[in-house]
C-alpha cells in the first residue's frame, strides 16, 4: 500500500478505462473496414469476382463466429488485462501482415486470423465494465465503448482512402491502421490494472467500486438462496 500512496491519483479513473475500451472498439472497426474501403482497387488489381470477394468476407465471419464461442472463456482464464492485450495484439498483427497478401488465398487466410482476434473485443470490454463500474453506471459505460463501432466505421473510409492516395498503394493502409492497435496495446499494458490494485485509483473511488461489487454479490446470493426454484407442479403437490 505504501507504493500505491506515492502514485498520482486520477479522478474518475473508471471513465478513463472506459475511454480505452472506446478506443479499442474504434480501432477494431477501422481494421475491419480497411479491406472494404480498398475493395474497388483490390478487385481490379487481382481480378476478383463477386464470388471471390464473398469468400474473403466469409473467412472473416466464420472466424469471428467461431471465436465468439470461446473468447469469453479465454478472457475469464487470462483476465481482462492479458486477454485484451492478446486479442488486440493478435488482430493488429493479422491486419499488418495483410499488407503482404499476394492473392485470394492469402487474403482469406489473413482475414480469418483477423476475425479470430477481433471477436474478443466485446466480451473483453463487457467484462472490464463489470469489473470497474457499479451496476447503475454500466449502461452508460457499455454505450461508450459500443459507440466506437460507429465512430470507427465513419473514420475508416476517410483515413484509409487518405493513406491510399498519399502512398499510391493499398499495402501501407493495412500497416498504418494496424499501428493504431499496437499503440493501444502499449497504452493498455502501461495503464490498465484491476481496481483492487490500480496505483492511480483513489481510495474513495476504489471503495465505491469494490463495495458496489460486494453489494451486488450479496443481492444475487440472497436472491438465489431465497428463491424457490422447484417446478410449479412440485410446489402444488406440497400445499
Amino acid at each position: 500500500m505504501a507504493d500505491l500512496s506515492r502514485k498520482r491519483i486520477i479522478r474518475n479513473l473508471r471513465w478513463w478505462i472506459g475511454a480505452l475500451l472506446f478506443a479499442s472498439t474504434v480501432i477494431n472497426y477501422i481494421d475491419r473496414q480497411t479491406l472494404s474501403v480498398l475493395a474497388p482497387h483490390l478487385k481490379q488489381q487481382f481480378s476478383w469476382t463477386n464470388s471471390d470477394w464473398a469468400l474473403i468476407v466469409i473467412g472473416f465471419r466464420v472466424a469471428y463466429a467461431l471465436m465468439q464461442t470461446v473468447a469469453g472463456r479465454v478472457l475469464d482464464w487470462l483476465g481482462t488485462r492479458r486477454g485484451l492485450l492478446l486479442s488486440v495484439s493478435w488482430y493488429s498483427a493479422a491486419a499488418a501482415i495483410t499488407s503482404a497478401a499476394a492473392g485470394l488465398k492469402s487474403f482469406i487466410c489473413f482475414r480469418f486470423l483477423l476475425g479470430t482476434g477481433e471477436a474478443a473485443n466485446w466480451p473483453g470490454a463487457a467484462k472490464t465494465v463489470s469489473e470497474w463500474f457499479p451496476k447503475h453506471e454500466r449502461g452508460w459505460a457499455v454505450a461508450l465503448y459500443d459507440s466506437g463501432s460507429a465512430v470507427g466505421g465513419a473514420v475508416a473510409p476517410l483515413l484509409v482512402y487518405w493513406i491510399y492516395k498519399t502512398f499510391g498503394s493499398w499495402r501501407p493502409a493495412f500497416l498504418l491502421t494496424a499501428l493504431l492497435g499496437f499503440l493501444w496495446v502499449l497504452g493498455w499494458k502501461a495503464f490498465y490494472r484491476p481496481p483492487e490494485t490500480h496505483p492511480n485509483l483513489g481510495p474513495a473511488e476504489r471503495e465505491m467500486i469494490l463495495e458496489a461489487r460486494k453489494q451486488e454479490q450479496r443481492t444475487e446470493a440472497h436472491a438465489v438462496g431465497g428463491a424457490d426454484i422447484r417446478p410449479a407442479s412440485w410446489r402444488r403437490l406440497q400445499r
